[in-house]
């Protein structure tokens, strides 16, 4: 299996501090990879990283074969590599449907329209079915709860069919009837073709769900394989996963 995404040598500095050291690892094509570690770890920079939300002061990300020379969000994400975020970002004040189509990038003269294109509020619509918010799709995104809006925003990412998605903790904080819900969507999903890389801390649905897995500790990689490999890895459980 090809490689979709690859990262090497990545590093970020926070003055003292060294957030991601000399990270490498691959995202194969097709495949729902985690990225797990204890807290403070690199994770959410890694992320940053890779999508053009911080500078990395060293290292090459590598996105279906292309180098990455300046990662950029936009960009990006009309070349089929976008994100959510650990706090949904959405605009509480747009109906869901706005929030959808304002995921596409467009400009930002346009972004904000009221009128909503027909070929865009289909696809949409169809979006929120699946993730089961099209009852809502006249709502304002300010009135979901905390889940639906986590909801809302892995959606809205989908509406530029991208290839690779990357998710930062796409079930914390969310009750057990939508953790399944999400689950169950990142496996249609990916049954389609969709390619993921998540960051996750509940390790029963990673293990379930995500192959391979690649650990983090104090930014760099400390271990990755097939989900039992990983889960019997000594290194993994002293600084993981408790021993």
């Amino acid at each position: 299996m090809s490689a979709l995404l690859e990262v090497e040598g990545l590093t970020k500095r926070f003055g003292g501090v060294t957030a991601v050291n000399t990270c490498s690892f691959a995202v194969p094509e097709g495949s729902v990879t985690a990225l797990v570690g204890p807290n403070g770890s690199g994770k959410t920079t890694a992320f940053n990283l890779i999508t053009g939300y911080a500078r990395a002061d060293a290292g090459v990300v590598r996105f279906a074969g292309a180098t990455v020379s300046r990662p950029d969000p936009v960009r990006l994400s009309r070349t089929g590599l976008t994100r959510t975020f650990q706090q949904a970002r959405i605009f509480a004040d747009l109906t869901l449907v706005e929030n959808m189509v304002a995921a596409l990038q467009q400009p930002w003269r346009s972004a904000f329209r009221t009128a909503v294109r027909g070929h865009e509020k289909t696809r949409a619509l169809e979006l929120l079915d699946e993730f089961g918010l099209a009852r809502l799709a006249q709502e304002r995104a300010g009135n979901l709860s905390y889940g639906q809006k986590k909801l809302l925003e892995f959606a809205a990412v989908l509406m530029g069919e991208p290839r690779l998605v990357l998710l930062d903790e796409p079930t914390a904080g969310v009750n057990p009837v939508l953790v399944e819900q999400i689950e169950e969507r990142i496996r249609e999903l990916n049954a389609r073709g969709l390619t993921f890389l998540v960051v996750e801390h509940n390790m029963n649905l990673v293990m379930r769900l995500c192959n391979p897995v690649v650990v983090l500790a104090q930014g760099t990689k400390l271990a990755e394989g097939h989900p039992d490999e990983v889960r019997n890895d000594s290194r993994v459980l002293d600084a993981y996963l408790g021993g």
